[in-house]
């Protein structure tokens, strides 16, 4: 006699531009570190990144965003960092959204899952 399974419809979401990826949870992740520090070193370190890494994610998503997502502070006194323009976080908010009304989707669709042969 067969156990009752129990199964889920998992997803997951990053979005593309013609030239390849643009946003991801990884990319998200990274946007909100760098808004939560005020540099891209430090978020990198705060996600156990090199900052090569970062810095190259922040250029792949300015170059396929529309306007740049991460601005770089020039150094001063207190030295330099980076800084979420509005479009970052707009991409932050606009992820979160799409994200969110594809998993309830999947979660209904989870609902409707019938596997009884």
């Amino acid at each position: 006699m067969a156990e009752n399974k129990k199964y889920n419809v998992e997803v997951r979401v990053w979005i593309e531009e013609a030239e390849g990826a643009f946003l991801g949870i990884g990319k998200i992740w990274l946007l909100e570190n760098i808004k939560k520090t005020g540099s891209i070193t430090n978020a990198a370190k705060e996600m156990k990144m090199a900052y090569r890494q970062a810095w190259q994610l922040v250029e792949e998503m300015n170059q396929h965003a529309e306007k740049p997502l991460v601005e770089k502070l020039l150094g001063g006194k207190g030295g330099g960092g980076a800084k979420l323009t509005e479009a970052g976080e707009r991409a932050i908010e606009v992820f979160y959204e799409v994200e969110k009304r594809i998993k309830d989707f999947a979660k209904k669709e989870t609902q409707n899952l019938n596997f009884n042969l």
